[in-house]
Order: C-alpha cells, then structure tokens, then sequence
C-alpha cells in the first residue's frame, strides 16, 4: 500500500468541483484523485526535471486507482470579496466567494492506494510530495510526505461499487478520477471510431464559436497534461481520461466540533482601570460623588437574576458585610495640568469573577451634574502590574494624601473640654492622626509605618498648577452608611521603613475615593504639624 500525507499549514483546504462555479460555494471533499494526480504531473514539470519520464509514467499509471481516504474532522466556511476588472475604460467590480475547507491545527488527510510501488517509483513520489507547494487554488498550502511502512488506514471516504448499497450514516459525493490506462485506451479506440466517416453519428463535444479543436490525447498521461481552459473551449463536458466516481463519506464529514470551555484562570484579575471622558470633567475634590456614581453602576450592571456580586455591594448572599475590605474600591486619578479627573481604577483584593468583569466591560457613562454625562473607556481588566501608568499600586516608602482623610471616630475630651490623648503616641483619641495610625496597625502593611499631617494652610493638595485644602473636598456621602467622625479630614504623608505596595486607602469612604494615598517624595517645603 502506498499512503500519502496530506496537511494544510493555513488550515484550509480551496478547491472548487469539476463543473461548479466557484460562486457556487461548492469545495469538493476529499480531494479528487484527478487533481493530486496533475498537482503531482504539475511538480514534476516544475521542480523535479531531474526524473526521468519513463518513472513519471509508471508512477502515474500505478496511482490511476481511485484511493480511500483518512479524512480529519472539518468545517466548511467562506469569504465574500470584490474583485476588480476592466471593462473597456471603465473599472468594474464583480463579487467572488472564496468557499473552503477549515481544519483543525493538526488534521492530516490521507490518501491510500492498494498499489506496491517499484523503489525507483517510490523515490520519485517522495520526491514529488516533497516539492509540493500547494492543492487546488493557490492559496492552498500543502505539506506532503509519504508513509513508510504502512499496511492500511483506517478510512472514512471510498468509492462505493455499483451495485453496493449506501451504507448507513454515510453520504454519497462524486470525485473526479482518472481511468486507469487500459480503460484509457479502449475509450480512445471507441471515440476514434465513432469519428470516421461511414460511422454511426454520436453526440460530439459542443465546440465553441473560433475554438481551437483539440486532439485526443495519445494516452492517459498526455490525456493528465490538458489545459482546463482548452478543454472547456474545445466543448469538453468532461476531461479526456476522466469519470466521476462515486465516494462514500461521513454525513458528520462537517459536523462543528464542539470547543471545550476555557476553565477560568486560577487568579482572578483584581484591577481594571478606565479613561475618563466627558465635556465637563469632574474635579478631584468631587471624587467620592464620582466614586459613589460608579459604584452604583457597576451594582446595577453585576445584577443579571442573581442578584449583585458581592464584589461590589461588599455584602454576602445573606446580606452580612465583607469582613476585610476586600471587595471593590473606587478611586479617581488626575494626570493632567489641572485638578480633573482623567482616570477611574477599580481595585478588589477578592478578584472579579466572570459577572463582575461583564459587569467592568458594560460600564460605559455615569450621570453628570448639568446634563454632561461622564463617560468611561474601559482600558482593561488584569492585575496591578499590567497598568504602568497608573501611580496608585507602588510600591513606595513615602505615600501622600491624594484625597482627604476622614476618621471614622469622633476625638475624645474630657468634660471640662481637654483633649483625651493616647499616652502611646501624644495624639487626641479619635483624631484625624491618631485614627489614621489605628487603621494603618490593622492594616497588614502598616507595620512601623509614621505619619505626618501636613498644614493646611499651605494648601496641601497639589494638581498642576492647582493648589487645593481639605475643605475645598466633598467629604460626606449623602446615600450610604459607613462611620465618620465629625472632623472634616486632612492631608497626610506616611512613611513605611521599607517599600510597600499599593493601592493605600484608608478612613471613612475608602473605597469610593477618600483618604486616598498616592507615592511620592518629601520636599522641604513642606510644613508639617506634629
């Protein structure tokens, strides 16, 4: 048995059916026998001179069988394009369908004939396959080798006899196959009979009007060699030396292949960060009005007859909080020259899960104040790393305050008005300060960290050329809970004894933007209050 191997490095397979047209849509599959036959005669006389021609002739007239098939499981598919021509000085274009075969990365089709080739035979085919560059149209790709050592196949496509019935769960399509050479001849001593004169009139082929006639080829190899073109000008309905032959295949032969779903990473993404865009951009000191705007949404857009992910209501299934802070914070960026919001991060330490991210992707545009609405352009959806731009995540040893902090216990004094003070650290209990180093000891981060409340006089907060103070922020949610005390906040810098990652908020409204924290260095200008 020789087998031939067939794969198609760009996954598809074009051809078109003898006699379609190729806006049919129709591919023929498997591959006619009658064309890997001429792509192998069409090599030889392109790549592979070096072999004598007696070879060529026997190796063609050995494989002139009609072969079984392997076929791997396949898809049909196409492209619609215009192709451009001319027509006198005009320019015109026509639709063309490209229709072919799609394969899977590894399928493999072959093709076996019940033949022992000679040695010298053999080396020439391996030859052949070798230099093939393509089957069918040119943009075909084809890798071909030949098998060694291979006594069958287990096939799926082959000829069905006469009187062979159908067998079940198959489908009948005709190929196009060479004769065999001794069929050949009697066919051509037949159709030269029936031409001389004196002979019974027969149906000739319809020759088109100032067509060169064409000769029957001397035998089947020249018979291989015909031009197509020449052939349907000359009226052939049929190419010398070809018959359909009657092939059996799968009806599943095209069935779609189910795609097993992907398995959801192991590591949820914890960070997805948005452009802001919006004919009136907010400003900074609307952060927790912009943050609560957002978060409302992505509350709206995580409800899909579930109910909301808890990722971003911070509740579980029994309505109870998160413990932790681990679902999703909020926070408003600027990068510009002035005090303008430019960029929107969500954070979750839990990870968002596949709703949650369908959630990220529809958020699109919040309600503005005086009818400009704010619109987001989802940047993308990963983990901290993948945003290089974005200053929130670190890591740094000095963190500054972006946004106000704002405690969440009220100071302490004792009833002839004196301040209650922390004998640890010499701080009001319950003030901005000493409330701060409370949460950062809770935090896992926080270890050793000291802090500095900067003067508010000197207008803290710096965007470009904008100077801002605390008082000049919204500081207080007008729809939602959360413990604050009555102090108004404060701008702070923290410094860690060694580097630390972000993102840093801390304080009443962390995650919809307060006591936000952002990297940067010390400068001497600063005026700091003990």
């Amino acid at each position: 048995m020789t087998v031939l191997e067939l794969r198609f490095p760009a996954g598809r397979y074009h051809s078109t059916p003898w006699g379609r047209h190729v806006n049919e849509g129709a591919v023929e599959w498997p591959p006619s026998p009658w064309r890997i036959v001429r792509a192998l005669i069409a090599t030889w006389h392109l790549k592979a001179r070096e072999i004598p021609e007696a070879t060529i002739r026997s190796l063609v007239n050995a494989i002139s069988m009609p072969p079984k098939f392997r076929l791997p499981p396949a898809t049909t598919g196409h492209t619609r394009h215009f192709m451009p021509y001319n027509e006198g000085r005009n320019e015109k274009t026509t639709k063309v369908f490209d229709s072919f075969i799609q394969l899977p990365e590894n399928g493999v089709v072959l093709v076996a004939w019940d033949a022992a080739l000679p040695p010298e035979e053999r080396t020439a085919l391996r030859v052949l396959a070798s230099r093939l560059g393509y089957l069918g149209r040119a943009e075909s790709l084809v890798e071909a080798r030949v098998l060694e050592g291979v006594a069958g196949i287990e096939e799926n496509a082959m000829p069905l006899h006469e009187e062979a019935a159908l067998p079940g769960r198959q489908e009948l399509v005709r190929l196009l196959s060479p004769e065999t050479p001794a069929d050949y001849d009697l066919w051509r001593k037949q159709f030269i009979a029936k031409k001389q004169p004196g002979s019974e009139r027969t149906k000739k082929p319809r020759q088109k009007a100032n067509a060169p006639a064409l000769d029957v080829p001397p035998d089947l190899f020249a018979a291989l060699h015909a031009d197509t073109g020449s052939l349907q000008a000359a009226g052939w309905n049929l190419p010398p030396g070809a018959r359909f032959v009657d092939y059996t295949r799968p009806e599943s032969a095209f069935a779609p292949a189910p795609k097993p779903r992907p398995r959801p990473k192991s590591v949820l993404p914890t960070a997805a960060r948005y452009t802001l865009v919006s004919a009136v951009p907010p400003r900074i000191t609307q952060a927790i009005s912009v943050g609560d705007r957002v978060h409302d949404a992505l509350c709206k857009w995580s409800e899909q007859a579930k109910g909301r992910s808890a990722v971003f209501t911070g509740l579980d299934a029994e309505g109870r909080p998160l413990a932790g802070h681990r679902h999703a914070h909020v926070f408003c960026e600027t990068e510009g020259p002035r005090d303008a919001i430019t960029h929107v991060t969500i954070w979750a330490e839990m990870g968002f899960d596949e709703a949650a991210c369908l959630a990220l992707r529809r958020l699109n545009k919040v309600w503005g104040h005086g009818g400009h609405n704010i619109r987001l352009v989802l940047q993308g959806i990963g983990q901290p790393g993948d945003f290089t731009g974005c200053k929130l995540f670190g890591p740094a040893t000095i963190w500054r305050s972006l946004t106000p902090f704002v405690p969440t216990r009220h100071g302490k004094t004792f009833r002839d008005g004196q301040p209650k003070l922390d004998p640890s650290n010499g701080r009001q209990i319950g003030s901005p300060g000493h409330d701060l180093l409370r949460l950062l000891a809770e935090h896992r981060h926080g270890t050793g960290a000291q802090i500095t409340q900067l003067d508010e006089r000197q207008s803290p907060y710096s965007f470009g050329d904008r100077r801002l103070c605390s008082l000049q922020f919204q500081t207080l949610r007008h729809h939602g809970n959360g413990s604050r005390g009555h102090q108004h906040g404060g701008a702070f810098t923290i410094s860690f004894p060694e580097p630390r990652p972000g993102p840093l908020a801390l304080g009443y409204a962390a995650h919809f933007g307060l006591g936000l924290f952002v990297p940067t260095p010390t400068t001497a200008n600063d005026r700091r209050i003990a």
